[in-house]
């Protein structure tokens, strides 16, 4: 049973409220988490640092995004997400505000695990946003607070005008008051969640530590992350491999390849929500059949020689993909609380976690790749193994399932 269904009644704008509120603090939060895609250009100028300088700057605030998701879930189950989500944001806002004011490399890395922050979010916007909603219903909720993932590409085509007309010091500054400001609407005009107001009202004791875990021993969980990994941490890692692809196959300059890029991240950010409608109405795991079952054949065409795919096919494959990784991100997330109703913050913290962690992975793995073949294309390749594996084991796991007589959640199946 959904805990909307064990509480008092809500209001009728209520769950409408919190979801559209949370949805565009997530796309601030995302702007902000992204910042350094912009301003680490210039920074890196100013400071002339080398490329593996450069990528630890960039990659810091995407890794400690990633690994603070499940600390900060557990919180949200714990404190409640209308006052977890809010010091998060407003955590963020004043570590991305001084980092305006740092002015060595090292200053930088600090204040850039504060910027982390601002990724953490998703994790507790999930835990919140989902007990507003039934079963059949939070599917298509999540997928809507997904798509704020969209923020990066706000970050891509707003932050470039700020920093030639005021510095990128300007950029962090107003991102800053932009994401407080938000943080303060988001306090005082949104309420704490059924689910913690369910346990206040009934002064329910929190969840030890060992119990807040439990749910990460069942190797379910670990598979879901394996689809998080590659359905939004490969997609994060192609938002941003692409333009250098681009580039280096096709002779692209960095202004279109970088417009292609952005053109990529913004539809497979906004399809998100599509995909949470199609894991209400068709059940998540047939979306994710269809998504890892489209991505092999898309990551394997992808993997061949470079020279031999126009870009014009390599352009409409790749837009195929990212469509379909988007369907994937939403449908992996509408397990999480039909399987796991009373560990949304734990178990969505570790997924999304893993997700985050391939986005700061795999652009690694790429570049290790071509560096070792020679192929600009052994990055789908690596892809393409990371779907296969994920295809075979969810076949092979719903088989066990079926032998076994244990069926999914019907919100899930």
């Amino acid at each position: 049973m959904s805990v909307i269904e064990k509480v008092q009644p809500m209001s009728d704008g209520e769950p409408a409220k919190a979801l559209w509120i949370s949805t565009v603090a997530f796309t601030l939060c995302f702007a902000v988490w992204t910042i350094f895609a912009i301003i680490g250009i210039r920074i890196k100028q100013d400071l002339g640092l080398n490329e593996a300088e450069f990528g630890l700057l960039v990659g810091t605030p995407v890794l400690t995004g990633s690994l603070v998701r499940i600390v900060l879930g557990i919180w949200t189950g714990r404190y409640g997400g209308r006052l977890v989500y809010t010091l998060t944001m407003l955590a963020a806002a004043l570590a991305t505000f001084l980092l305006s004011y740092a002015q060595t490399y090292t200053q930088m890395l600090i204040a850039g695990l504060g910027v982390g922050l601002a990724g953490g979010s998703f994790a507790v916007g999930v835990a919140y946003v989902s007990p507003f909603f039934p079963a059949e219903k939070q599917g298509t909720a999540l997928g809507i607070f997904g798509a704020g993932n969209v923020g990066a590409a706000v970050t891509k085509f707003a932050a470039p005008f700020v920093l030639l007309a005021w510095g990128w010091q300007a950029v962090a500054e107003i991102w800053a008051v932009c994401l407080a400001l938000m943080a303060i609407v988001f306090w005082f005009t949104t309420s704490d969640d059924p689910a913690f107001r369910l346990r206040r009202e009934r002064s329910v004791a929190s969840k030890s530590l060992a119990e807040e875990f439990a749910p990460l021993q069942n190797v379910q969980v670990w598979r879901f992350s394996l689809y998080y990994f590659f359905a939004f941490g490969g997609f994060v890692a192609l938002s941003l491999w692409l333009p250098r692809y681009l580039v280096g196959v096709y002779g692209f300059n960095l202004e279109t390849a970088g417009m292609i890029a952005a053109a990529y991240s913004i539809p497979g950010s906004i399809f998100r929500a599509f995909g949470g409608v199609l894991s209400d109405k068709k059940g998540a795991r047939s979306v994710m059949y269809a998504m890892l079952a489209v991505s092999a054949v898309a990551t394997l065409i992808l993997s061949l020689p470079a020279t031999t795919i126009t870009p014009v096919i390599f352009i409409v494959v790749i837009f195929v993909l990212g469509f379909f990784m988007s369907l994937g991100k939403a449908a992996v997330f509408k397990h999480i609380p039909a399987y796991y109703p009373e560990s949304v913050g734990a178990v969505g913290g570790i997924v999304g976690m893993m997700g985050g962690l391939g986005g700061f992975i795999l652009p690694i793995a790429f570049g290790f790749l071509k560096d070792m073949t020679g192929l600009w294309s052994s990055c789908f390749l690596l892809l393409f193994a990371i779907v296969a594996i994920s295809l075979v084991w969810m076949h092979l796991s719903v088989k066990q399932l079926s032998r076994q007589g244990h069926s999914a959640p019907v919100a899930a199946t």
